[in-house]
């Protein structure tokens, strides 16, 4: 008589037919994704390139730091050698010999009032242009958007009779006409496209609850807008800050006028005669320091801003 064995017990003269998940290998090399070499090659080729743009771009930043702290004699006889001392006349004379402060202070009032005069009629244009279909809207989008594309020298000639016959000439107000005008096209743009990917809901919604436009706009578009705001401010300070075809156009009255950039145009002149090149190298980290600082405080606000709109 035999005995049945059990279901599922392994037969001692046999492999067993169960299989523990937990002895189970899954890392077998076979079953690894390989690398392949052209993602390799692509890695290495990006990270190189991205190095080399890093050097171009932070190299001559960096020795022109470093020079600031060297005497004339020394960035002569040895321009890539490290300074021996660091020599803080060279940023003493620059800011009170060189009127680099005078300089500073002058660039700060005109950017002061014509960066935010530029956000406000700016965004106000947008919106209109972004919310309102009305006739002859797409020739006035164009029109400013063609703006973008016509060289400022172009207009240099025109733009100095009219400024001239409207008394405005060599004047901080006029320039900072000019200033907001000369970015208008490109805020314009950026910000009708910005506004364009905000949802309508809420602008409906206020508008049942008997909000006029200009509250619609001031209270609930422009703070929804903010990330925007804050990009296209950050790229419109910096052309204004380190504009220089413009004044040395429009502001050639007197010196103690000038905006930062016509003040180092004018201490590079002295330098070529007196050899002051360490009080010119100074000067010239003092007009990047402020754009350095900006960017530094707002580069999380500018990416955020550039990326918002590109998702509806």
């Amino acid at each position: 008589m035999t005995t049945a064995e059990p279901t599922g017990t392994p037969r001692a003269d046999g492999p067993s037919t169960t299989e523990d998940p937990k002895t189970k290998k899954t890392d077998s090399p076979l079953l690894k994704p390989e690398r392949s070499i052209e993602g390799t090659v692509l890695n290495v080729f990006s990270h190189g390139f991205l190095i080399l743009w890093a050097v171009l771009a932070a190299g001559p930043l960096l020795w022109a730091l470093m020079t600031a702290f060297k005497p004339s004699a020394d960035i002569l006889a040895s321009p890539w050698g490290l300074p021996d001392s660091l020599h803080w006349e060279n940023w003493s004379n620059a800011w009170s010999k060189a009127n680099i402060g005078r300089y500073t202070l002058n660039s700060f009032v005109i950017v002061i009032f014509s960066v935010p005069l530029t956000m406000l009629f700016g965004s106000m244009a947008a919106y209109v242009l972004a919310r309102f279909d009305f006739r002859g809207s797409r020739i006035i989008y164009f029109t400013f958007v063609g703006g973008m594309a016509f060289p400022v020298v172009m207009a240099l000639v025109p733009l100095f009779f009219v400024m001239k016959n409207l008394s405005l000439l060599d004047t901080r107000h006029g320039l900072i006409m000019v200033y907001i005008a000369y970015s208008m096209p490109f805020t314009i743009f950026f910000m009708t496209t910005f506004f364009r990917t905000l949802p309508s809901s809420v602008a409906e919604a206020a508008e049942i609850d008997g909000a006029s436009h200009s509250r619609i706009f001031f209270q609930v578009m422009l703070p929804m807008a903010r990330p925007g705001l804050i990009s296209v401010g950050i790229f419109n300070f910096l052309g204004h800050w380190n504009q220089y075809v413009l004044p040395f156009a429009l502001n050639q009255g007197d010196e103690n006028d000038y905006v930062l950039t016509q003040g180092i145009g004018f201490l590079f002149a002295q330098a070529g005669y007196r050899a002051d090149y360490g009080r010119l190298f100074a000067g010239l980290m003092m007009a990047a320091l402020p754009i350095l600082i900006v960017y530094a405080i707002f580069q999380r606000q500018v990416q955020a801003g550039l990326t918002a709109g590109a998702v509806k």
